[in-house]
């Protein structure tokens, strides 16, 4: 495998992708798409290549089908990894620190807005942002889509009901570590949670597919649901 697992299947960005709009939530431009009058949100925290992912945007729009209003920040601020781009350099710029602040005055901007409950995905990247606000105790949901940077001793501080959707091929998240969290999870019976490994899948397979190809969509489509079951669940 040439380069790091993160960084494969780069999609092509689209500014103009996607059903929805794009706004500003709590000083960051957000893609966002639903019912603005719904009092459910859901927050997708983006992987390296930020926001403006076709098939990221399509997913908001499918979870935004089931009444949730969807917000898709910028974290990256117009600057998301882009394949030529120096990655230990571009990960220093963008911390998930700076994400998890932003993503706090996103939801506080939301609440403001009159909304009563919130889940959050987060995708590579963005799975360490949502530990965190899961672990501040700032969502009702989380789930957690081929993570990186996540570590053992972040699952034992989460809060949230946590979903944790990994692949078989993961060199951020190998199944041994997946394993290590369902372990900490049957430690946690106050939070409800469970781990699942998607076989034969790389890092990145939710979000990072060719559309044309068909296994590929179906093995997407099925973290799409396992996600959308598990927010319905519990964001409301």
């Amino acid at each position: 495998m040439s380069g790091p697992q993160c960084c494969a299947n780069p999609p092509t960005l689209s500014s103009s992708s996607g059903a929805g709009c794009v706004t500003e939530i709590g000083g960051l431009k957000a893609y966002v798409s639903g019912p603005s009058d719904s009092k459910l949100a859901i927050l997708l925290i983006s992987d390296v290549y930020g926001y403006e992912a076709p098939n990221l945007r399509n997913l908001a729009d499918k979870v935004a089908g089931a009444g949730f209003y969807v917000v898709v920040p910028d974290f990256f601020y117009g600057d998301p990894f882009l394949p030529e781009t120096n990655i230990p350099v571009w990960i220093k710029a963008h911390g998930t620190d700076k994400g998890f602040e932003d993503a706090k005055s996103i939801i506080a901007e939301l609440g403001n807005k009159g909304i009563s409950a919130i889940g959050a995905a987060g995708f590579c990247w963005g799975a360490k942002v949502v530990v965190e606000l899961s672990k501040a105790g700032h969502i009702q949901a989380a789930v957690l889509l081929h993570p990186s940077f996540v570590r053992v001793d972040d699952i034992k501080e989460v809060k949230a009901p946590i979903a944790i959707l990994g692949a078989e091929n993961d060199q951020y998240s190998p199944p041994e570590l997946l394993k290590q969290f369902e372990e900490v999870l049957s430690t946690k019976p106050e939070v409800n949670g469970y781990v699942k490994i998607f076989p034969g899948v790389d890092h990145g397979w939710s979000v990072r597919y060719k559309v044309e190809d068909e296994e590929a969509v179906k093995q997407a489509n099925e973290s799409h649901q396992n996600m959308m079951d598990w927010f319905a669940q519990y964001v409301k």
